[in-house]
């Protein structure tokens, strides 16, 4: 006697729901999320994301000043100008317009210099700092003043102390018997003048920065290195260093990147008394946008290459951070 059996029946797949509905449905759960999280979507928007598509748009025409769309009274002007496409990247990336490469050779020094001298300084600074000495925190308060002042303060101050007739360091070797000096006449003298007052401006974030490092280093590490006979030399550079691993790998990254645009300190400091030596990127592409006829393109142009060349930067280093600690 043989019984029939039937295969069950196939289980039918649930359309997926599309994304309206999926928008829906998230709406419905993560509202509250989504009401707090408008706003900074909203501002990085209006004061990100769309200059940043604008200058994107603007690198690929040939607007300037004479080309825009204007209103000279009552009458309006339309713009004129045509979409070129990768003309003005190649005209800086080839070199033909004359300015790249010299602004990225002292770009490159102004900021490997003012990184590596605030490192050294505000590390030096936090190891005097984490030891205990008396008025500690009246020092750690005295030395983050810098940080604390606003910018464009310290950075006139500095530049009263620079002026040739009636700044302090003139009169401090005028009463050594020695002549003025013109701090700030020559592109040598501006150069080393912007590296002085940013490197002041950037060691309490340094010293701040590796205090902390330091503080999370345990003690027993370097009891054990004296232990085993251990010069501080050698602490220093088996268990200080490696312990700061990972506060210095962050704050070179992001010094790095505050210096490669460090726009104020250069414009405050020497405003038009320059030849344009000491212009960074930066201080250029802001000097083709407003001097002159402007020209709006090319200097939307070098923004997106230093954009560019930040992010090419921040990858690579990131990756050789990584490889290093496989």
């Amino acid at each position: 006697m043989t019984t029939a059996t039937m295969d069950p029946p196939a289980r039918v797949k649930a359309p997926r729901p599309g994304l309206r509905t999926s928008l829906r449905r998230s709406w419905d759960k993560y509202w509250y999320a989504w009401v707090m999280v408008a706003p900074v979507i909203i501002v990085i928007g209006v004061l990100v994301l769309y200059p940043l598509a604008y200058g994107i748009y603007l690198s690929l025409t040939n607007a300037t000043e004479q080309n825009v769309a204007k209103d000279i009274g009552p009458v309006h002007i339309g713009a004129s100008y045509d979409f070129v496409g990768l003309h003005n990247y190649w005209q800086i990336i080839s070199g033909q317009d004359g300015d790249f490469y010299p602004r990225l050779e002292w770009t490159v020094i102004w900021t490997v210099s003012c990184v590596a001298i605030t490192y050294a300084i505000g590390l030096g600074m936090a190891m005097l700092l984490n030891r205990p000495v008396r008025f500690r925190l009246f020092y750690r308060l005295a030395l983050i003043l810098p940080w604390a002042v606003p910018a464009f303060i310290g950075v006139f101050a500095w530049r009263l102390m620079f002026n040739s007739q009636y700044g302090v360091f003139n009169d401090i070797i005028t009463h050594l018997g020695m002549p003025q000096q013109d701090w700030l006449g020559t592109p040598f003298a501006q150069k080393v003048a912007v590296i002085i007052v940013n490197v002041w401006c950037g060691v309490p974030f340094m010293m701040v920065a590796t205090l902390g490092g330091l503080q999370s280093i345990p003690n027993e590490l370097y009891e054990a290195a004296e232990m085993d006979g251990a010069t501080p030399l050698q602490r220093f550079l088996n268990v200080t260093l490696p312990g700061l691993r990972p506060v210095t790998s962050t704050v070179i990254l992001l010094s790095t990147v505050w210096t490669f645009n460090m726009f104020p300190i250069i414009f405050l400091l020497l405003g038009n008394n320059t030849t344009g030596d000491t212009d960074i990127l930066v201080t250029y592409a802001y000097e083709k946008a407003f001097t002159g006829v402007s020209d709006y393109s090319g200097a939307a142009a070098y923004g997106i290459v230093i954009l560019l060349i930040l992010v090419a930067f921040s990858t690579f280093y990131r990756r050789q951070l990584k490889s290093e600690q496989v």
